[in-house]
């Protein structure tokens, strides 16, 4: 199972042998993966942290309800398989440039305010991320900053 994943990943990578169908839910399956993780990684799942799961896949992509629900279920599926988080980020450096990157460093530091704290664990796991999607501190501060303006902490 985990070789038919990475065959995905890999398969993404090369551009000109993937639909455009294939890209598109290979990235909203790698943001649902960051997110779902950022949910998480503290032990302590919230009605509030699913409900602003959902509005931040809102806000990203089209995406009907039941389109959402299946994306949340593949990504918790995913992140049980994978053993790190660079097969996911790297489709998201592939297709993503700096400004749609820095959004999703911005979405991960608004689901983990959401429920009033920051955890250790997810203040760890965005800087992990931020640094391995390529985004300079100064972006990565003023996302902390916006998210912390948007969740009114």
């Amino acid at each position: 199972m985990l070789d038919a994943i990475k065959q995905f990943f890999e398969k993404l990578a090369s551009p000109e042998e993937t639909s455009e169908q294939d890209k598109q839910h290979a990235i909203h399956l790698a943001v649902a993966v960051l997110l779902t993780e950022m949910m998480r990684i503290d032990n302590q799942i919230t009605d509030k942290e699913k409900k602003h799961l959902g509005q931040l896949l809102d806000e990203k992509f089209s995406l009907s309800n039941d389109e959402k629900q299946s994306l949340v279920e593949m990504a918790a599926q995913k992140l049980s398989e994978s053993t790190d988080y660079y097969q996911f980020t790297s489709v998201i450096n592939i297709h993503f440039d700096q400004s749609e990157k820095t959004k999703v460093i911005e979405s991960l530091w608004r689901l983990a305010y959401i429920d009033g704290k920051l955890d250790a664990h997810e203040e760890h796991f965005v800087r992990k991320i931020h640094s391995l999607l390529h985004i300079s501190h100064q972006d990565f501060i003023k996302a902390k900053h916006r998210a912390i303006n948007k969740t009114s902490i």
